[in-house]
């Protein structure tokens, strides 16, 4: 006669006690994870996420302002400036004066900044596959407008 299969205690170091309760903390577990995965698959090409939304936002509106890409992305200006001058050091992106307002600097993708955004998709494509196969199409889908109504 077979046995009946007793459910698996976790180890008694994983018990996190009402910590299990907060969505917060599962939030910020989910972060880490995702977070270590991308650093990973990443780890070959020097960039971090935040460049990586960068290049792909100038590579989709060339000629944006630099507070437009922060606004978009929702980061601050020091960050954005900080993030655009590592991408213009690497010979990523170029500052050029934006037609109508002398106030603003349009940015721009170079060819070595677009071949690393290619590069980069091939990565993201690989981490967003590992995110994804944890859930079904339906629970991704809720997923993304469940986390929309946090940062939203």
């Amino acid at each position: 006669m077979a046995k009946a299969k007793v459910a698996e205690q976790p180890p008694e170091d994983a018990d996190v006690g009402a910590l299990n309760d907060i969505l917060g903390f599962h939030i910020r577990l989910a972060h880490g994870a995702a977070y270590r995965h991308f650093t990973e698959t990443f780890a070959d090409l020097g960039l971090t996420q935040k460049q990586v939304s960068a290049l792909w936002l100038i590579h989709d509106h060339p000629g944006i302002g630099q507070s437009e890409v922060g606004r978009r992305l929702q980061m601050d200006r020091a960050t954005v400036m900080a993030i655009v001058n590592r991408l213009a050091a690497r010979g990523y992106v170029e500052r050029s004066d934006h037609c109508g307002d002398a106030r603003r600097r349009a940015l721009s993708l170079l060819p070595e900044g677009a071949a690393a955004l290619e590069r980069a998709k091939v990565a993201i494509a690989a981490d967003d596959a590992w995110l994804k196969s944890r859930f079904t199409k339906r629970e991704v889908a809720m997923l993304i407008n469940l986390l929309a109504r946090i940062h939203e």
